[in-house]
């Protein structure tokens, strides 16, 4: 899977659209939530070197929020590296160049999205586990009013 395939995937699965923050690196982008912006995956394009591979070439690179009980059977896996510029423990590097699959991309690219996505507050949480609606209101016993 390509960037671009990546792209429409996130487009289609999630709503995402690419955005483009550096003016230095026009080929890098995010993939943010739509509801607070945070990200979840990055694009970019990279010398292999920047890997520690030995080749000169530039590489397209996906970088996505990982478990990290499973960071390390992934870093095991060919096409998967510690997570460039991005923390280590937390995120992961895929190649996009056919190493890893499409399947297995998308599969990662869904567990980032479900890592970052916004988490409600707790006290939504609990009333929303009491039948609470978001207009109703508690009095000072828990009591509807």
């Amino acid at each position: 899977m390509n960037q671009k395939g990546l792209l429409q995937y996130a487009l289609e699965q999630f709503g995402s659209e690419p955005v483009y923050l550096w003016e230095k690196y026009p080929e890098y982008c995010v993939l943010r939530h739509s509801n607070g912006g945070k990200w979840y995956a990055l694009m970019a394009s990279v010398p292999k070197s920047k890997l520690g591979l030995t080749d000169a070439d530039r590489v397209e690179i996906l970088n996505i929020k990982c478990d990290p009980v499973l960071m390390g059977s992934l870093l095991q896996k060919d096409g998967f590296f510690p997570a460039y510029h991005m923390n280590k423990t937390h995120w992961v590097t895929i190649l996009l160049d056919g190493t890893v699959s499409a399947e297995e991309i998308c599969g990662l690219l869904q567990m980032s999205y479900d890592m970052t996505r916004k988490k409600p507050k707790k006290a939504a949480m609990a009333d929303e586990k009491a039948g609470v609606h978001k207009n109703e209101t508690k009095g000072k016993k828990g009591r509807l009013v």
